[in-house]
């Protein structure tokens, strides 16, 4: 059985010779929630709109469900949902109003109105008029939106843009629950990692058009992984000690520092070094952030 429920072999998107999307191999199995990362203009919402097939690519393929997207264009978005950009509502109607409009093109039952009201908890908001919304509740109506048809895949794109932290907060419990309760994987968009990295399981990050990291936000945070300083007497001479112990470090601003170095062999060094009569002042624990980790991924590719 096909595990994945979007994948895309060298997706291209070309204008006037330049290419917004550049050879894009995406992959998403079912039931995860994927963050699509990169800075502002990177290629992730034209990427989204060929997924959505709004817009045709200049080369490659996207699989959709495990079907060729040109081939089957209309059953396959059937079963998507998708929130691109700023939702679309009608003002003067209350949400029911505006979801009973969409449900009619959709030809769902009426009742799957208050299912999706329920799941974006505006059941108490319902009849009131959308013009008096805030932007949260307005996203999280677009997202009742493209509920509506019971999707097995939902596209969100940038879908806490614009809104304050508590909407942020909304939105993004909101996502979390869509594969656990719902049985939905999910696609989202951000230029935002701290963001993205409280729900995804997977991240792919875009840089002018290409896919320079994919994998498991546990894969990014090992690359964040740091090393060890010590502030101590003598740095010199303990770095001989270290390199006896079979460590590499160096020497640098009267400390020593070390890379790639575990818990033991840490409490091994300071013991030989104390025996060695050199005073410890310090031990400190370097880590870069994720968001460090993401600035140089999409800033110097060749960091990975």
């Amino acid at each position: 059985m096909n595990n994945y429920v979007i994948r895309t072999n060298g997706l291209t998107k070309s204008y006037r010779g330049r290419a917004a999307v550049d050879g894009l191999n995406l992959e998403i199995k079912k039931g995860e929630i994927y963050g699509f990362l990169g800075p502002n203009g990177a290629g992730k919402t034209t990427t989204i709109r060929m997924l959505l097939g709004l817009i045709r690519p200049t080369k490659g393929t996207v699989e959709i469900l495990g079907k060729d997207l040109q081939k089957d264009k209309i059953n396959i978005l059937r079963r998507v949902g998708s929130l691109v950009e700023y939702p679309s509502y009608y003002g003067h109607l209350t949400a029911i109003e505006n979801l009973e409009a969409i449900r009619r093109i959709l030809n769902v039952p009426k009742s799957r109105i208050d299912e999706v009201l329920e799941i974006v908890s505006l059941t108490k908001e319902a009849k009131r008029a959308v013009k008096g919304y805030s932007l949260g509740m307005k996203q999280r109506l677009g997202i009742a939106s493209a509920l509506l048809g019971s999707p097995e895949l939902l596209i969100l794109d940038e879908p806490t843009n614009g809104l304050d932290p508590s909407g942020i907060h909304e939105i993004r419990e909101l996502i979390k629950r869509m594969p656990q309760e719902h049985g939905i994987t999910v696609l989202v968009s951000s230029h935002l990692l701290g963001e993205v990295e409280q729900m995804a399981g997977t991240v792919g990050i875009i840089r002018e058009g290409r896919m320079v990291f994919q994998d498991t936000i546990v894969n990014l945070r090992q690359k964040a992984a740091g090393g060890i300083n010590i502030s101590l007497s003598e740095p010199e001479s303990a770095l001989w000690l270290a390199k006896d112990n079979g460590l590499a470090g160096m020497v640098q601003d009267g400390k020593l520092y070390f890379d790639g170095i575990n818990d033991n062999q840490v409490a091994g060094l300071v013991k030989r070094l104390v025996e060695n009569g050199h005073l410890i002042y310090r031990v400190e624990e370097r880590n870069k952030s994720l968001e460090d980790i993401f600035m140089e991924v999409i800033g110097e590719v060749k960091s990975l």
